[in-house]
């Protein structure tokens, strides 16, 4: 439910002259603040789904053997990658900082969510707190994805959305996959 939410707010967002005018206003915001661009979230957005690995190799294990959490990763980011790609191609949204024309979504924010909601999965029984730290992560990387003038707010929430549902599809195909 919540990945769809987000996934239309940011298709909406890209003819909803209301939701592109909060897009501009807050470019416009961050804008007048910004010193120096930060880059930091080239690399958090795959903090998430390494911890997992992690925390495993330090023995706290989680819900799949290092095989079935593999596979489910993988499966994650064929789902993630491919359809962030696809849309990209077709969706033609100019990014904020006017460098090109493939804004929508956020590829560094579906990866980051991925990661998180991957990251809950298999430890949300051992504590919650592990998911949460994943998603704050993932908050992260997407609005350092708006503070470096790379995306838009719908592209970010857009790509949440996309990261969440590739996780929550990868699980629920598992089954049938292994």
């Amino acid at each position: 439910m919540v990945p769809t939410i987000l996934i239309g707010y940011g298709i909406v967002g890209m003819e909803s002259h209301g939701i592109k005018n909060t897009n501009f206003e807050l470019k416009e915001e961050v804008n007048e603040n910004i010193d120096e661009k930060r880059t930091i979230d080239d690399f958090i957005q795959h903090a998430p789904y390494v911890s997992v690995y992690l925390l495993n190799a330090f023995g706290v294990k989680g819900k799949n053997n290092f095989k079935n959490r593999t596979v489910i990763l993988a499966t994650s980011y064929l789902i993630m990658g491919s359809s962030v790609l696809c849309i990209k191609s077709v969706s033609n949204v100019q990014r904020p900082d006017g460098s090109s024309n493939n804004s929508f979504p956020s590829g560094h924010t579906a990866t980051a969510f991925m990661g998180a909601e991957f990251l809950m999965q298999e430890y949300k029984d051992v504590s919650i707190w592990y998911g949460i730290a994943g998603y704050a992560l993932a908050t992260g990387t997407g609005m350092f994805r708006v503070y470096n003038d790379r995306h838009w707010v719908t592209d970010v929430v857009a790509g949440a959305g996309i990261g969440i549902l590739s996780t929550k599809i990868a699980y629920w195909t598992n089954p049938i996959i292994s």
